[in-house]
């Protein structure tokens, strides 16, 4: 007996016609567990623990803030490159999932970023230009964190994810209905702060979600570097679920961010996310990735570009069509031009200005440095006199 028909045996036996009508198979989730909305190729997938009903409009809104946050980071990069920054940390590739959990989260709930998440400030309304300032060294952030309960750019591997537990350990002390959210990195994860957080947060049933979004590079150091096992599995050894998500799939990202952030909001504690997905770019601008990365890997992540994901799925759906992506490419050169117009007309600070709020009394020390850096300043006056 061939293994033909052993395995067709007890079964009709299907034609051999090419030309016969055949059920397309639909998509599953991917057997890793990661949890999937949308394929690579557009095609919706059910999961059972994360419906999601969304309309044309939120489909169409979702694809206009990652296009237009793509936009804006590319501008950035190019600025930096003639000299207008000192250094900016693109976000190409992970818009999906700077989008999908920043349009998750409620006007109440409250955003602790790294230094990379110019997408999540669109989505809590900080004008981009804002994000600028301290790149081009004329300021400490550049915007008023409670005004969008957006907090400031930190520069320092994973002190914000501290920073979030004791603020939402407080949101928690004053009985608001709020969640809040804590981004990090994968290389991240390895620091100690990281892991305080998460024991504070977990004995302390704080209602933060600690996203973290795993580009598979900490700069030049691979993920298999960081962990032996997927880094959402670590919060169980703390005491709260974990769960991984396609970070390129937008709306993945917003299902399992928003079930996760109104679990916070219920009392039902801490949650880690993983966002996996991918940094198409350089860590920064004085980075080179293709000194420890392969051309292979990158074209492999090409592949399952966020942005091109989704507009597959908006013209499976016949949800947009060429004239409102050229619509779209319009706005988005509008507001490269805002953005490069802003850059070259910011200001400079007044170099006396950093000598200011060291103490909120004043200090003797500070008023030395304060008199000997006016003289070295005036300095330069009087040999432009001479």
């Amino acid at each position: 007996m061939t293994v033909e028909s052993t395995a067709a045996r007890g079964k009709p036996r299907r034609s051999t016609n090419r030309s016969t009508t055949t059920t397309r198979r639909k998509p599953r989730q991917p057997r890793d567990g990661m949890v999937q909305l949308l394929t690579p190729e557009g095609e919706r997938v059910e999961h059972p623990d994360y419906a999601l009903d969304i309309d044309a409009d939120t489909l169409r809104g979702l694809y206009r803030d990652m296009a237009l946050t793509r936009r804006f980071d590319a501008e950035a990069t190019a600025l930096q490159r003639q000299g207008e920054l000192g250094l900016w940390p693109s976000l190409l590739g992970q818009e999906a999932a700077q989008i999908g959990s920043g349009r998750a989260l409620r006007p109440q709930d409250y955003v602790f970023p790294t230094y990379r998440e110019h997408g999540v400030a669109w989505c809590r309304g900080v004008d981009p230009t804002k994000l600028l300032g301290m790149f081009r060294g004329v300021n400490h952030g550049g915007w008023d964190p409670n005004t969008n309960n957006f907090h400031l750019y930190t520069i320092v591997i994973g002190s914000q994810v501290l920073h979030a537990t004791g603020y939402a350990m407080g949101v928690a002390k004053d009985g608001a209905d709020a969640a809040v959210l804590a981004y990090f990195g994968d290389g991240a994860s390895s620091q100690g702060d990281v892991a305080e957080a998460f024991t504070f947060a977990a004995v302390y049933n704080a209602p933060v979600v600690f996203f973290c979004q795993n580009n598979q590079w900490a700069i030049s150091e691979p993920t298999e570097r960081q962990t032996r096992v997927p880094l959402y599995q670590r919060a169980a050894g703390y005491g709260f679920p974990g769960v991984r998500v396609d970070g390129n799939d937008v709306l993945a990202v917003l299902a399992v961010t928003r079930a996760a952030a109104e679990q916070a909001r219920s009392g039902q504690g801490p949650t880690l996310v993983e966002a996996f997905t991918y940094r198409m770019g350089a860590h920064t601008t004085s980075d080179d990735p293709t000194r420890y990365r392969s051309d292979d890997e990158l074209v492999s992540w090409e592949a399952k570009d966020p942005l091109l994901r989704l507009r597959r799925h908006l013209e499976r759906l016949d949800a947009a069509d060429e004239a409102y992506f050229a619509a779209l490419d319009e706005e988005s050169d509008t507001l490269a031009r805002r953005v490069r117009e802003a850059i070259r007309t910011m200001p400079d600070p007044d170099p006396m200005s950093a000598f200011e709020h060291v103490y909120a009394d004043g200090h003797s020390l500070v008023d030395e440095e304060r008199a000997q850096y006016a003289a070295y300043v005036a300095s330069f006056a009087d040999r432009e006199e001479n």
